[in-house]
């Protein structure tokens, strides 16, 4: 149809499109719009004025860095958390290590074989140093590792077995001569000035492996000289003394010069008794003969009994059977020792923990050498509380033992029951060395505890009224189902406090996966009815109205 007034077509009104999609998306089929949802508004407050605007506000999510523990019991949130991840890839903590406190039977061992599973994936290698119960070893057997048995008839660990530091010293010392003598060649050829550089950094290596092979021969006469002493103080119930000790160092490295292959205890006894002129000097006996016998008979007298199968067994009187391997988890189970021998379990622990430190130096001295790659260990000591307890100056051998955890790449489980384990010891000097373990932990882990406890756990970690409650909650004994006449899983089986310094815990619940349940059964032995007397089929059963 024509316009009217014979004039040009109006144009129509054209819609302007957006660079960008509104607040509800674009419209019209296909567009996506959507209903907006507005933010919320924000405010800032102290935290006396927040709580009291909304009560139900929350700290920040716990850090996604380490081995997946479980749920936090407040948020619902995953947990992931072990000393080694924490201080190497999240740096929360200045210390690879944890302390772990807890009532039996609320899980401290299923916790910390959780982490050893989840450290092993990343590249640590778990060893336990001491299995009492056992309950490490289907863990380790289903990782590949090794597995060493120490007990009466059933095998051994000679404590003067120095194990692989001799054998690295010298893969060390001939090292470091190949390093000097190639320095020494360039040196001598036309183009040593070109070479420069070359040549002194040869001759740094070399030094270096000779100061490395040197350290490693100290530290596993160190160890044995360590070990010597510890197993005189728990057969006597107190330190040797200083000149006795003196003795001791003299003899062991009169071995080391004089004696061919491994020596054992029996060979340091035969020494003291055979008096070289060596040890006759430190024993100070003025050239009476008569004299030395008289200095050294209690020495003498304490190590034959040390030889002979007196209370401490003949455990660590011959050759190891079993030697540790550096490249693989291991587990020493010593199981078959009876709780009523507590001397012999906690000189047991401690001549483990002696071989794991020692095997643990030698793959660290290797590691700075560039002779084999990189190892980090998770360590456990568990059941802490033997040790210390075994006689006075235990304290300062553990001390001695633990301390360089940082230093030689090593991650550090201890394992107790309450602070009063650690506190329940003769001197008020031993006291305060056995809480330092826990003061100086780079986390604390705590179960179910008794209301008692909590002053002194509060002493070296600090933790608020709530969070003590809530560990007393969990020791809580379990109810019991009279229906089916079986008791009901404790309150606080699984659940924990990670604290670290005087931040808010963090409490989790750890649940099993069905991978671990196999490696974590603690009752096997009771899977089966015993079949003593009468089978089941004669047992009349008498119904009560």
């Amino acid at each position: 149809m024509p316009h009217a007034g014979g004039g040009k077509p109006s144009k129509r009104a054209t819609v302007v499109r957006p660079l960008r999609p509104p607040l509800r998306g674009w419209l019209g089929r296909g567009g996506g719009e959507a209903v907006n949802v507005q933010a919320a508004d924000e405010f800032r407050g102290t935290t006396v004025q927040v709580c009291g605007l909304y009560p139900f506000s929350v700290g920040t999510g716990t850090p996604m860095i380490g081995v997946p523990l479980g749920k936090n019991l407040a948020t619902g949130a995953s947990v992931c958390c072990d000393p080694v991840s924490w201080f190497q890839r999240a740096n929360l903590i200045s210390n690879p290590s944890m302390f772990v406190l807890g009532k039996p039977g609320l899980g401290k061992s299923s916790l910390t074989r959780r982490m050893a599973t989840g450290l092993a994936g990343y590249g640590s290698i778990p060893l336990v140093l001491g299995d009492l119960k056992p309950d490490y070893v289907d863990l380790i057997e289903a990782l590949d590792g090794q597995v060493i048995t120490l007990g009466r008839g059933r095998g051994y660990l000679n404590i003067l077995d120095p194990g692989e530091a001799t054998q690295a010293a010298s893969r060390l010392v001939a090292e470091a001569n190949e390093a000097l003598a190639e320095a020494a060649e360039l040196e001598q050829s036309p183009t040593a000035e070109e070479v420069a550089d070359s040549i002194g950094e040869l001759r740094r290596r070399g030094q270096k492996l000779q100061r490395l092979s040197l350290q490693v021969l100290a530290d596993a006469h160190g160890r044995r000289h360590t070990m010597v002493a510890a197993l005189l103080t728990i057969l006597r119930s107190e330190p040797p003394t200083d000149r006795e000790e003196t003795i001791i160092d003299r003899a062991l490295k009169w071995l080391d010069e004089h004696h061919e292959g491994v020596p054992v205890l029996a060979d340091l006894l035969r020494v003291i008794q055979d008096a070289p002129d060596e040890v006759r000097q430190v024993a100070l006996d003025r050239g009476d003969l008569a004299r030395y016998k008289a200095i050294t008979e209690n020495l003498e007298a304490s190590l034959i009994g040390l030889t002979s199968g007196g209370r401490l067994g003949e455990i660590f009187s011959r050759p190891t059977t079993t030697p540790m391997r550096r490249d693989r988890p291991v587990v020493y189970d010593v199981s078959s020792i009876d709780d009523s021998e507590g001397d012999l379990q906690a000189a047991i622990l401690l001549a483990c923990w002696s071989a794991g430190f020692g095997t643990v130096n030698v793959a660290s001295a290797l590691a700075d050498a560039e002779l084999e790659p990189r190892r980090h260990y998770f360590v456990i000591l568990d059941e802490l509380w033997r040790a210390l307890r075994a006689g006075r100056g235990m304290v300062d051998r553990v001390d001695a033992l633990t301390r360089l955890n940082r230093a030689r790449g090593v991650g550090l489980a201890m394992i107790s029951h309450t602070m009063s384990d650690l506190l329940a010891l003769a001197t008020a000097e031993d006291q305060m060395k056995a809480r330092g373990f826990v003061e100086r932990s780079g986390m604390v882990i705590c179960g179910g505890l008794p209301g008692a406890e909590m002053p002194m756990l509060t002493s070296a970690v600090p933790m608020s009224r709530a969070e003590q409650d809530m560990l007393t909650s969990w020791q809580d004994p379990p109810a019991w189902d009279p229906v089916s006449g079986h008791e009901a899983e404790p309150p606080g089986r699984g659940k924990f406090l990670i604290k670290v310094g005087g931040r808010p815990g963090i409490p989790i619940r750890v649940q099993l996966t069905s991978a671990e349940l196999a490696v974590n059964d603690t009752n096997k032995l009771w899977h089966t009815r015993s079949r003593a007397g009468r089978t089941p089929s004669e047992v009349d059963v008498e119904v009560l109205p």
